[in-house]
């Protein structure tokens, strides 16, 4: 059983949401956050990304900056940016990015549920960056970027969001990237129940994006229980902020690599053992983009070639039969030499959002081969999960991202 609950939200007044939401902390380095905050400085990135108030000798990672992002929010409560909801709710929050939209319930998940593998994960987290988001949460004794969570879909679920959607929306608007943010809020009470009913009946929910926000907020709530040793579990500190997504709605984009070199290979060379596991067939200039599972397209000296794994090569394991495991396993190491993909410089990763022709560009600029990646599906990654294995790095990228500052869970 799931447990996903209402909760009192603090979030922005109505007149300057848009400026007020904000793209997550870590699509941003320090010198693009401190230009985003001066753009715009209502936005929640500020606080976030509280180093964007010091200047460079202050390090990012300074307890003082973990002081300012609580002094900020703080300061942006009393003075009114920011209102309290009496009432515990749920939300709707619709994403719509070219055309397509996704809709999702924001609520407060449960940090039990994520120790008990209830809320499964796929990736592993880097200590160094869930200390700084330890720090965020517990100094400012707030959840303020929401976990991207995704379960089955559910028809009683479905029906309550396209009932509540029929009403006039909280907020409604356009960000600069061009992604429309709608919000609704349930405050109903038969409506409220039914969902906290209906989420209760699944038996398994999965991180689609954010396992480092998740696992930080985990920390924090067990180091509050620490504190706590009377704690309930009924306490916000036992829950986290998270907005949940039906299967159904939900679009991976591709996750492509460029290299640097061709290992010592000559051009003839290379394409001959690449024949050895993939069929490779010359496209020319025209831009290639996978079209099914087992194919990629790769770029080279300004061709573009259609790759197709050989049958000997594919695998019905949940892990090695994804394409991102079959090019590393069977290309990028034995071939290009590239052993471990988090540490080789050799390499680099390109989000589906840039476009082929970024893989174009790398190629011309400082890369010499670039491989387009068949995105991998929803539900390989439920497939992952369900068997508690590990994703390899860089396998999933999910547009559009949620915004953080829209929705802020305290913790008591």
């Amino acid at each position: 059983m799931a447990a996903v609950r209402p909760f009192r939200c603090i979030r922005p007044d109505v007149k300057i949401a848009d400026r007020v939401a904000a793209l997550p902390y870590d699509v941003y380095n320090r010198k693009e956050a401190c230009a985003e905050v001066v753009r715009e400085p209502l936005s929640f990135l500020k606080i976030d990304r509280a180093e964007t108030q010091f200047d460079d000798s202050v390090d990012t990672y300074d307890e003082r900056v973990y002081q300012k992002a609580r002094e900020l929010l703080d300061s942006a409560i009393a003075d009114g940016t920011f209102v309290t909801d009496e009432e515990e709710c749920y939300y709707i929050y619709e994403l719509t990015m070219n055309g397509r939209a996704q809709t999702g319930i924001v609520a407060c998940a449960s940090i039990d549920d994520y120790q008990n593998n209830i809320i499964k994960k796929h990736e592993k987290t880097r200590a160094d960056k869930e200390a700084d988001r330890i720090h965020h949460v517990d100094a400012c004794n707030a959840q303020t970027g929401p976990i991207f969570l995704a379960y089955r879909s559910k028809q009683e679920i479905n029906n309550v969001v396209t009932a509540e959607k029929a009403a006039a929306p909280l907020y409604d608007f356009t960000a600069p990237d061009g992604v429309r943010h709608t919000v609704w809020r349930i405050a109903g009470r038969a409506e409220v129940d039914t969902l906290r009913k209906s989420f209760a009946e699944l038996d398994s929910i999965y991180i689609a994006d954010g396992h480092h926000r998740a696992a930080s907020a985990v920390r924090v709530g067990m180091m509050r229980r620490e504190a706590n040793p009377g704690y309930t579990g009924e306490e916000e500190f036992n829950y986290f902020l998270s907005v949940l997504f039906p299967d159904d709605q939900l679009m991976i984009m591709d996750y492509n690599r460029v290299v640097k070199d061709l290992n010592g290979h000559s051009v003839e060379e290379f394409l001959r053992l690449v024949e050895e596991k993939y069929k490779v067939e010359k496209i020319g200039s025209d831009a290639y983009r996978p079209t099914k599972v087992h194919e990629a397209g790769m770029y080279l000296e300004g061709n573009w070639y259609k790759l197709t794994a050989r049958e000997e090569i594919q695998s019905d394991d949940p892990v090695e039969g994804l394409d991102v495991s079959l090019l590393q396993k069977y290309l990028l190491a034995p071939i290009l030499g590239i052993g471990d993909p988090k540490t080789d410089k050799r390499i680099d990763f390109v989000g589906g959002i840039r476009g082929l022709s970024e893989l174009e560009r790398r190629t011309r600029e400082d890369m010499k081969v670039a491989f387009a990646m068949y995105p991998t599906s929803i539900s390989q990654l439920f497939d992952v999960a369900d068997a508690q294995r590990l994703m390899p790095p860089k396998s999933t990228w999910f547009e559009p991202k949620l915004r953080s500052g829209l929705f802020i869970h305290k913790l008591n």
